[in-house]
């Protein structure tokens, strides 16, 4: 028995749920982040497996599910880079990183 696309479906669902749950459930910032990075990941493998599991071969359809993942890889890195920056940024000002605490946009 090998692996199928529910294999893959099942995989990208779990780590999508733990990624939405650290995603709402934690006050620090950079843990929220996390989440969102399993979140993305999640899909990523989503992805590679539908484009793996239902391409036609012979058209070289099979590898667009892994350019969507690299763009979806670089997205987020851009994001976590930026994000790490206003964190940083909210923390020199403020001095904590807990996300019930930052109300920047108040005067």
């Amino acid at each position: 028995m090998g692996l199928t696309l529910y294999h893959f479906l099942v995989l990208g669902a779990v780590l999508f749920c733990i990624g939405l749950y650290g995603a709402i459930t934690k006050r620090n910032a950079i843990a929220v982040l996390m989440g969102i990075e399993i979140m993305l990941n999640a899909v990523n493998i989503t992805m590679v497996g539908f484009s793996f599991f239902n391409s036609v071969p012979r058209y070289s359809t099979y590898l667009t599910g892994q350019i969507f993942a690299i763009f979806i890889i670089t997205v987020a890195a851009a994001e976590a880079a930026v994000a790490l920056a206003m964190i940083i940024a909210i923390y020199r000002k403020r001095n904590t990183v807990d996300v019930g605490e930052i109300n920047v946009l108040k005067f």
